[in-house]
């Protein structure tokens, strides 16, 4: 396969994915209203992930924490998949299933929310930090691709891509992202109507 057909290949997969997100439209703005809710009311955003998952979830994070467009202040978000210290610290004194709900256990208060990027929803670090975002008292959303695995039914709100291509889902969890930046934004009155579009 030539680099210009797989293009056309990737392109054409990409587009399919886009196409269904239609039906995704209204759990994706009931989450980033949720999402707006949590930093309302004084909480934070705590997301994780891994590998690109984990790209994905600093990549986020600091569109929140710095600005998405326009200028405005500081929003209260981080990735727990960003701190090497703590990941190999705890995956090797622990585990490494334990290395985001161990993080959770250490930084997350009532009021916060747990936020899990995965394409599987099968990863047991990830699984693992919903059933401590749960034991904590915490919200949760995750944001899933395939059939959305154990995951789709512990945390409070799932979102999945229906897709089987990891590639593909993530560029779709990226445009979830962003469009949740800009909702968030907006909720909050940081930017204009309108203003906030990713």
């Amino acid at each position: 396969m030539s680099g210009a057909e797989l293009f056309d290949r990737n392109l054409a997969a990409h587009q399919q994915v886009f196409a269904a997100l239609g039906a995704m439209r209204e759990a994706v703005a009931l989450a980033g209203a949720r999402l707006a809710q949590v930093i309302a009311e004084g909480g934070r955003l705590l997301l994780f992930g891994n590998g690109g998952s984990a790209c994905d979830s600093l990549h986020i994070a600091a569109e929140l924490s710095g600005r998405l467009r326009q200028e405005r202040r500081a929003l209260p978000a981080w990735s727990l998949s960003g701190d090497v210290g703590a990941l190999t610290a705890i995956g090797n004194d622990y585990g490494y299933e334990q290395v985001f709900a161990r993080q959770l256990q250490a930084h997350a208060r009532r009021g916060d929310c747990a936020i899990a990027l995965s394409t599987s929803g099968r990863s047991p670090n990830v699984l693992r930090a919903l059933a401590c975002a749960e034991e904590l008292g915490l919200e949760s959303i995750a944001l899933l691709g395939r059939d959305g695995g154990p995951a789709r039914t512990m945390a409070r709100l799932a979102l999945v891509v229906p897709h089987d291509d990891s590639a593909r889902i993530q560029e779709a969890h990226i445009f979830i992202g962003h469009t949740w930046c800009g909702q968030i934004e907006q909720a909050l009155g940081l930017v204009p109507a309108g203003g906030g579009r990713a």
